[in-house]
């Protein structure tokens, strides 16, 4: 399966609470820095919901993008079981 690469409005990508809480300010500020520096490689992880997308992988680059004041960030969409809580 070959993954396509496509660029998404931030504001449309959401943010899981349990994910968010993961959230390390020093590595958001390290990969702006390298983003400044090399620009973005990685793409981050989303799956579609709806009219939204679901952050699966790339927290802190997506947050090292909003603290650059991008709107757009790269991203690749991928089939991800939701998870259930219990």
């Amino acid at each position: 399966m070959v993954l396509k690469r496509q660029i998404l409005a931030i504001q449309d990508v959401y943010v899981p609470v349990k994910r968010r809480q993961t959230l390390d300010p020093h590595k958001v500020e390290a990969m702006a820095e390298s983003i400044m520096d090399k620009g973005q490689d990685a793409p981050i992880l989303v799956r579609p919901d709806g009219h939204r997308f679901v952050l699966v992988e790339g927290l802190h680059r997506l947050e090292a993008c909003k603290a650059l004041g991008e709107t757009t960030v790269p991203a690749y969409l991928v089939q991800a079981r939701k998870h259930r809580s219990m």
